[in-house]
């Protein structure tokens, strides 16, 4: 598979302490990469500035076209961007959130592909209840449904700690989902505290070493 990403020379640097610096790494086709790394060692700025989103972080990224566009974002058709804090209006029921997510995306499913994406998280009878009754791990798994529903025009998930709040059930699901992504040849590109299984995970240790 082709290389997705080519990251170079890449430096951040925040209230004058620096948290990286001469950072590269590359990304290909399939890949799972988990970027590790202490809290306030830069990993969510990082991703931010993967997904076109932040331009604190100097050097050098390229991405190949139509996946990335003139704007320096990521086409929104082509990956889906998860950040640590849930995406979630309180007010809307999960149905309704995930629907609306996905519209952002120009993907409209049919009413089942969503009930059954909400099942499918264990939110089986919480479908029309406002979000804003759930627990966080409830909330977590209205936010991660998304990705229980097959589009195949989706290339990259970019997922910031999306581990937190879940069960272990709900972690060793998720887990066998990306690792279920990644081998029909998307790529994964993650930050989180939780030690991946799978063993083709390549990572990226922020001040630290790289693999």
């Amino acid at each position: 598979m082709g290389q997705l990403l080519s990251a170079k020379g890449l430096y951040c640097e925040r209230d004058e302490r620096v948290l990286f610096q001469d950072l590269e790494f590359t990304v290909n086709q399939g890949d799972i990469l988990h970027i590790k790394g202490p809290n306030g060692s830069g990993k969510t700025t990082l991703l931010r500035r993967i997904v076109g989103l932040s331009a604190v972080v100097e050097g050098e990224m390229h991405w190949p076209e139509p996946l990335s566009q003139q704007s320096g974002r990521l086409s929104a058709e082509l990956c889906w961007y998860l950040a640590h804090r849930p995406a979630v209006t309180l007010l809307q029921t999960p149905l309704e959130n995930l629907a609306f997510s996905l519209a952002l995306h120009n993907v409209i499913p049919k009413q089942e592909e969503l009930w059954h994406a909400l099942e499918t998280v264990g939110l089986r009878g919480y479908e029309d209840v406002p979000a804003g009754s759930l627990s966080a791990g409830q909330q977590r798994r209205v936010a991660l449904s998304k990705l229980y529903v097959n589009v195949p025009s989706i290339q990259l998930w970019v997922l910031d700690e999306p581990f937190t709040a879940l069960d272990v059930q709900a972690v060793a699901q998720l887990e066998a989902r990306i690792e279920q992504f990644a081998e029909a040849g998307g790529t994964v590109i993650m930050t989180s505290h939780h030690g991946l299984k799978h063993t083709a995970v390549k990572w990226l240790e922020l001040g630290g070493k790289q693999a």
